[in-house]
């Protein structure tokens, strides 16, 4: 009998501490799915903000994370978009009614403009921003220096004003 309740217990010991495994595992996969839905929240709330790349170093991106892109040419429109039909396909306008932005960036350095076909288009420091169809996912920066290296991300502390 005494030899029974040894193997019992050692049996309901067993499952206990696989039970309490499984309660644990759960434990933790509840709380590392919480602290990635506050960080996405906490990344959502703006509309712009700032991110990093060790090669490029800071760049502004939208609220998903994608890269915004101005186009050199746009300078000598003097804050007008001149990228439309074809390039608009590749390089697609960025539009925010209401810009958010982190404390690291001044909100009035954003506005719109009304492009040529009707459409809105955000600035910052009076650039037009556009998207690359080559990012693909937040962080890519694919579209940085093509087309003669005329497409840039956007590095807030170098952007000059354009007017």
């Amino acid at each position: 009998m005494i030899r029974w309740q040894i193997l019992n217990y050692q049996a309901d010991k067993k499952l206990a501490v696989k039970n309490m495994s499984r309660y644990h595992k759960l434990v933790l996969l509840f709380l590392a799915v919480s602290i990635l839905s506050i960080s996405a929240l906490a990344e959502s709330n703006y509309t712009v903000n700032l991110t990093a790349n060790k090669f490029l170093g800071n760049y502004l991106v939208n609220q998903s994370g994608f890269a915004l892109y101005y186009f050199s040419d746009d300078g000598s429109a003097s804050g007008a978009s001149t990228c439309y039909d074809d390039c608009a396909s590749k390089w697609p306008p960025f539009y925010a009614e209401t810009i958010t932005v982190p404390d690291s960036l001044n909100s009035a350095d954003f506005a719109a403009i009304t492009r040529t076909d009707g459409s809105k288009q955000t600035t910052f420091k009076g650039w037009p921003l556009y998207f690359s169809t080559r990012d693909q996912a937040a962080g890519d920066v694919y579209g940085n220096g093509k087309e003669d290296n005329r497409w840039h991300v956007v590095d807030p502390q170098d952007q000059s004003q354009l007017f």
